[in-house]
C-alpha cells in the first residue's frame, strides 16, 4: 500500500466518523513452500508481500463502537459491551479479533475503525489474516498494550478458528505479523521457533493470479484437513511418539496404510513429503542454488495436485506455462488451493518478460487474463507498528 493509497485511508475515515484517526498497516503472504503442513505443527516459508490491509481506528466516548469496510461499503456498530455473534459476514473478522483479545484477558474501549485494502481477495495471499492482524494491531493500540509476536498470531489464528470458524494453521497470522524486509521465514509450526532467510539479490518471486476461485474450495479445504486428521489418528495409535503428523515418518505412514482410506493416506503422504521439501529448500538457499529451489517448488505443485488434489486445472496451466519461459526455476500452486495464485522464482533479468509471456499464454489458452506481480519480501506489521501516523 503506497502513501498516497495510506492517505486515502485516514480520509475516508476521518469523512466519516468526523475524527482522526491512527493508521496501522498489516501485508498479505505469499508461501515458497510448505502447503497444508502448518495445521498439523509442520514446517513452512513464507514472506510477507506489500499488499496490505490499512486499519484507521479512534477513540469513542459513547460505549459504541463501530466498524467500516470501504471494500464492501458496509458498516457494522454495536455495544462495545456485547459480543455479536458470528454471521458469516466481513465483519466476523474483525469482530473475531475483538473476541479472542478478550479472550486473552484485554477489552478494548469503544472505538470506530476503518478497514480499507489492496490485497486481491480470494487469491490465496491471506488477505483474512491480513485483516486480522490488522485489526488487533490497531485494537491494542487502544489498550497501550503490546503482545510478542507469538501471542499476536495466537490471537488471530483463534480468532479465525474459533469465532470465524475457518480451519486455518497459524502460519498466515504469524508471517503477517512478524515478516523481515528481503526475508523469508522458515517456521516450525508447533513450536513457533522460526528464522529469517536472506532471499537472493537476482531472484525475484512472481505471484500470478489464475482468477479462478472454483466454488468446491471452502468446503473441500476443510474436507482435506478432515481427511488429514483421520490419518494423523491412525498413526498416533500406531506409534506412542506421533503426537502430530510431523512426528511420523514415510515408514510409518506406509505401515498403516491399509487401515487408512486411500485419500487420508494420499493426503498425509503429501504432507510427510512435503516438510522434507521445506527442509531441503532451506538448504537450498542457503547455499544459493535457486535451480534445486525451483525443482523443490516443482515437485511440490505435483504433490498438491497428485496427492493432496488441491489444484485445478487452470492452476495447473500457469504451473506449466511458467516453467517453460526462460529464467524461470520453478512454480508451484500456493495457498489453500482449488485455484488462486502461483509462487514463481525467476531470475531478475528474465521476470519482467516471464510475466509478458506467461499473460499472453495462459490467456491463449484459457481465456483469462491472470494477474501478475513482481514482490519483494516485506516487513510484517509488527515492524509497521510506528509508522502509523
Amino acid at each position: 500500500m503506497n502513501a498516497h493509497q495510506q492517505r486515502e485511508a485516514l480520509r475516508i475515515h476521518e469523512s466519516r466518523f468526523g475524527q482522526q484517526g491512527a493508521l496501522f498497516l498489516a501485508p498479505a503472504r505469499v508461501n515458497l513452500i510448505g502447503e497444508h503442513t502448518d495445521y498439523t505443527g509442520g514446517f513452512v516459508l513464507p514472506m510477507a508481500i506489500s499488499f496490505h490491509t490499512a486499519a484507521v481506528i479512534s477513540p469513542h466516548p459513547e460505549g459504541e463502537a463501530a466498524i467500516y469496510s470501504s471494500s464492501f461499503d458496509e458498516e457494522v456498530s454495536f455495544d462495545i459491551a456485547s459480543q455479536p455473534a458470528p454471521q458469516g459476514h466481513w465483519s466476523d473478522y474483525p469482530l473475531g479479533v475483538l473476541w479472542s483479545l478478550r479472550q486473552q484477558g484485554i477489552s478494548a474501549e469503544s472505538f470506530r475503525m476503518s478497514l480499507a485494502g489492496d490485497v486481491p481477495l480470494g487469491a490465496g495471499l491471506s488477505s483474512s489474516a491480513s485483516v486480522s492482524v490488522a485489526t488487533a494491531m490497531a485494537l491494542l493500540s487502544q489498550t497501550s498494550q503490546t503482545l510478542p509476536l507469538e501471542t499476536l498470531a495466537a490471537v488471530c489464528r483463534r480468532a479465525e478458528n474459533d469465532y470465524v470458524g475457518a480451519k486455518s494453521g497459524i502460519m498466515d497470522q504469524f508471517i503477517v505479523a512478524g515478516g523481515v524486509t528481503r526475508h523469508a521465514m522458515l517456521l516450525d509450526c508447533r513450536s513457533l521457533h522460526y528464522e529469517m532467510l536472506l532471499l537472493p539479490e537476482d531472484v525475484r518471486i512472481v505471484v500470478c493470479n489464475s482468477m479462478v476461485k472454483h466454488a468446491v474450495a471452502t468446503g473441500e479445504y476443510g474436507t482435506r484437513r478432515d481427511e488429514v486428521e483421520a490419518g494423523q489418528a491412525i498413526l498416533q495409535q500406531h506409534r506412542p511418539g506421533i503426537t502430530l503428523l510431523r512426528d511420523a515418518m514415510l515408514a510409518d505412514l506406509e505401515a498403516c496404510r491399509e487401515q487408512m482410506s486411500p485419500r487420508s493416506y494420499a493426503r498425509c503422504r503429501h504432507i510427510l513429503t512435503e516438510n522434507q521439501r521445506v527442509m531441503q529448500a532451506k538448504e537450498a538457499l542457503l547455499a544459493g542454488d535457486m535451480s534445486r529451489l525451483g525443482r523443490l517448488l516443482i515437485e511440490a505443485h505435483a504433490s498438491m495436485r497428485d496427492d493432496f488434489e488441491a489444484s485445478c486445472a487452470e492452476v495447473d496451466a500457469l504451473v506449466e506455462i511458467a516453467v517453460r519461459q526462460p529464467g524461470c526455476y520453478g512454480a508451484r500452486i500456493t495457498g489453500g488451493g482449488f485455484g488462486g495464485c502461483t509462487v514463481n522464482l525467476v531470475h531478475k533479468e528474465q521476470a519482467e518478460s516471464f510475466v509478458k509471456q506467461v499473460r499472453e499464454d495462459y490467456e491463449r489458452q484459457t481465456g483469462i487474463a491472470a494477474d501478475c506481480f513482481l514482490c519483494e519480501a516485506a516487513d510484517g506489521a509488527i515492524a509497521m507498528r510506528d509508522s502509523a501516523q
